[in-house]
């Protein structure tokens, strides 16, 4: 027999579709902000996949790979359950920023409380309603602010599963990353939640490099689950992805006007000419050279740069 599932008091009967909207919250002039949950359910058991995007409402990258998902019709499960949650942060979206209204990091306040404020009830009703009837969580991010990642999955090696199926959807990097205390990822981890962290591109931009990149994945994970129609055809990645333990940021020594020479997921050796930064009066013209080889995971595509901002991540082991 199959086991109940009910969200937000609605049972989810297998073999239908079902668009809830998520209200838990108003805007200024009472006017009810909804946050669609889109989820379809097979008439056969099977996994349950949380698949979510925009967490932070100005990365537009994740938005758009789980639209896409659902676009394709990848979210109609042959086997268990897909619950699709293209914009988590529907304020941040509808406003162009990162964070809720209430000036939190919406990644920041998981699990939330009952009673707190507004980012950490949304967060509560997500730990509560929909993540213990999960079994993977693939959540899609961007770079913030100008900084560009390539795209990558951030997993704990110490999350084995978690890492396994990481390597099934084989972004061109695979990064170690411990959790982050009151992340979205943290609180899944702590569930005992399979979790896939993408990261690709930057905030307020489309890329479908990027884009593309993520959906692919996602494609090879689900077809690994068995959950796949054997209609869709699974793309072969290139190469298996560079797994990367150890990084570094690269600060500026100077502020100024920042002018990148390299692209983000470039190898680059020790002392490569990396970057400039100049003055706007032609008197300050400073190199910024690799201080190790590895490949170029980030790039601060802002024009201005202050002393001690982070201008470039790169990998100290990716070979």
């Amino acid at each position: 027999m199959l086991k109940e599932i009910k969200i937000f008091d609605t049972v989810i009967e297998p073999g239908k579709s079902y668009k809830l909207n998520f209200n838990m919250a108003k805007l200024y002039t009472s006017t009810s902000i909804e946050v669609p949950v889109i989820i379809n359910r097979s008439k056969k058991a099977g996994p349950v996949v949380l698949i979510t995007g925009g967490i932070h409402g100005d990365e537009i990258n994740g938005i758009e790979t789980v639209r896409q998902i659902i676009s394709k019709n990848l979210n109609k499960p042959a086997i268990g359950t897909i619950i699709a949650i293209p914009v988590l942060n529907v304020f941040g979206f509808l406003n162009g920023q990162r964070e809720f209204p209430d000036g939190r990091d919406l990644n920041r306040v998981f699990p939330g409380t009952k009673s707190g404020a507004l980012a950490s009830r949304f967060a509560y009703q997500i730990t509560k309603e929909i993540l213990p009837l999960v079994d993977l969580v693939m959540d899609f991010h961007t770079g913030g602010a100008q900084r560009f990642n390539a795209p990558h999955l951030r997993v704990s090696q110490l999350e084995v599963q978690s890492w396994d199926l990481a390597k099934v959807f084989n972004a061109p990097f695979l990064m170690h990353g411990s959790n982050i205390k009151k992340t979205f990822r943290a609180t899944c981890s702590g569930l005992d939640k399979k979790y896939l962290l993408f990261e690709g591109g930057m905030s307020s931009h489309s890329d479908k490099k990027v884009v593309s990149t993520a959906v692919n994945g996602a494609i090879r994970v689900l077809d690994h689950l068995k959950m796949l129609d054997p209609s869709v055809e699974v793309p072969v990645a290139e190469k298996e992805s560079v797994i990367i333990t150890n990084s570094k940021w690269i600060r500026a020594r100077y502020s100024g006007l920042l002018h990148p020479k390299v692209d983000c997921g470039k190898r680059v050796e020790k002392d490569e000419f990396i970057a400039v930064i100049t003055d706007p009066y032609g008197e300050l013209r400073y190199k910024v050279k690799a201080p190790h080889a590895g490949y170029v995971i980030n790039v601060n595509y802002s024009p201005l740069v202050y002393q001690g901002d982070a201008i470039f991540h790169i990998s100290k082991d990716g070979e």
